[in-house]
């Protein structure tokens, strides 16, 4: 029996876990909120401004019969106060699964029905005079001023949609879906977390942790790649922050389209491997290379340009994706290169808790995007930072490994000379192999020593002969989205520019 190491947070709490992130996406999410004061506080001196109230309700009793609670996180104007507004000051704490319970959205719904009923029914005795729209009225002013208020002081205290977990409003939705979904209509329109291939899925949990319900769409797809969850309000969070770019809102039918039409390649030989950390290197203060010898099963075969997942918690479920560093000499282990990220959940568990002789598990190998393809004469690779990684194994693989090659050229950016990564490596194989030409270039040099600049410098320069190359990146998020502008701009096809990158890329249009 094989005793893998199970791992604590190492003094990071759920605070840490869950992260504040942009849930805007839209002008209507945006500016919403403006409604909300304008009928709970303008409403005050204007109270037919609360009858607005009455077509918020139908609207989303309406898109709800449709597509579940759509409304909260697309529409809602007390959701737009929530996540624009007061989501910034927000203690961002774990929900307290009371609010969540059946007993606090059933009692609480009881109660706002029984209490909101009591007062139209009051004012309906107002009815054909002049008062009858302005008590109203007042009665919906009244009770968005509440929701404003107690909404807004739990958002603030605890987490943003605190108040959203037992809303009369979201279990009024529930219930309009439950009706579409009788009689047939909801399962057809409705749009939901979709993933295109669960295969491809990192397990990072990056979903759970920028979900407004926090909610855990990576445990719990179904056998037809949607999250059923009916508390999810679609608000494309997830979809927006996936690190692997594979999440979407769409209805069931193109569910089913993806899921017969995405391949995973790269992805066939996934496995779960448990591991022995047989060495911690430190490369710098921050970054640490770690050595992982294969337990069971022995032999694991990786291509150079993949990656495997390292599980750095059970609860909750949490993995981390590494590019592999080490060229593959005999399968028996692997190497791993990880830079710590300030306050970040993950390398905090890692760099405080995992020891030498720790059996760790991992998951792959993993991915195709960095393997080079067989046919490919003239490459050059790009990296900034700690994603030099995969470059480390790829050089030398190509170098040793394919006799059609004609020249490989490696752009590697950082701030400083202090902060190269195998720096004497690259060297070496450019003084041995006169196809490989090792271009470092420095953002914030001291010295004279290297070239000035960053690695979009290098790739504007005329003299750089980009013509018939395949060009593989690994970096920032700017860096890849501003090296593919120049590429394109440069004649480069998109279709010959390859990256990998630890947050979605949004590429420019053709």
């Amino acid at each position: 029996m094989i005793n893998v190491k199970t791992t604590t947070s190492g003094g990071l709490t759920m605070e840490h876990y869950y992260i504040k992130t942009n849930r805007t996406f839209t002008t209507v999410r945006k500016y919403s909120w403006f409604l909300t004061v304008l009928v709970a506080v303008g409403g005050l001196w204007v109270p037919k401004l609360g009858l607005l109230v009455i077509l918020i309700m139908a609207g989303l009793i309406t898109t709800s019969f449709f597509s579940g609670r759509l409304w909260c996180g697309n529409f809602c104007p007390h959701g737009s106060l929530f996540d624009r507004i007061i989501m910034p000051i927000s203690r961002n704490k774990k929900i307290p699964k009371q609010l969540k319970s059946k007993l606090a959205v059933i009692g609480f719904f009881a109660f706002f029905t029984f209490s909101f009923s009591r007062k139209v029914l009051r004012v309906i005795q107002l009815w054909g005079t002049m008062a009858f729209l302005d008590r109203l009225g007042f009665v919906f002013v009244t009770t968005y001023l509440m929701v404003m208020i107690v909404g807004g002081l739990m958002a603030i205290l605890v987490n943003s949609r605190a108040w959203c977990q037992f809303c009369p409003m979201g279990s009024l939705q529930k219930i309009s879906h439950s009706l579409g979904k009788a009689v047939g209509v909801a399962p057809k329109t409705e749009r939901k977390v979709t993933i295109s291939n669960k295969d491809m899925c990192h397990t990072c949990g990056k979903c759970a942790r920028v979900c407004p319900f926090q909610l855990k769409p990576y445990l719990d797809f179904s056998g037809n790649n949607q999250f059923d969850d009916s508390n999810c309000i679609k608000c494309a969070t997830c979809v927006e922050n996936c690190p692997a770019g594979i999440l979407s809102i769409g209805t069931q039918k193109k569910a089913v389209q993806l899921l017969t039409s995405t391949p995973a390649p790269g992805y066939e030989n996934r496995q779960t491997i448990h591991a022995k950390i047989a060495d911690i290197k430190a490369l710098k203060d921050e970054t640490w290379e770690f050595t992982f010898n294969f337990v069971t099963p022995e032999i694991v075969d990786y291509k150079a340009g993949q990656f495997i997942t390292l599980k750095i918690e059970d609860e909750p479920l949490s993995f981390r994706a590494y590019s592999i560093s080490s060229y593959n000499e005999d399968s028996r282990s692997l190497k791993v290169i990880i830079k710590k990220v300030e306050n970040g959940y993950g390398t905090g568990i890692i760099f405080s808790r995992f020891k030498v002789g720790d059996m760790v598990e991992l998951e792959g190998p993993l991915g195709d995007e960095l393997v080079p393809s067989p046919e490919a004469e003239k490459l050059v690779f790009v990296a900034n930072g700690i994603g030099i990684t995969p470059f480390i194994a790829l050089v030398k693989d190509v170098l040793l490994n394919k006799p059609n090659l004609k020249s490989v050229k490696l752009i590697y950016g950082e701030r400083y000379e202090t902060e190269f990564l195998y720096h004497d490596y690259f060297k070496a194989f450019a003084d041995a192999y006169p196809q490989f030409e090792y271009l470092p270039v420095v953002s914030r040099p001291k010295g004279i020593e290297y070239r000035k600049g960053r690695v979009t410098d290098v790739l504007k320069d005329s003299k750089l002969d980009l013509e018939g190359v395949k060009v593989y990146m690994c970096g920032s998020k700017r860096m890849v989205e501003d090296s593919v502008s120049i590429l394109m701009s440069r004649g480069v096809s998109v279709s010959e520019i390859f990256y990998e990158s630890e947050d979605r890329i949004k590429l420019p249009a053709a």
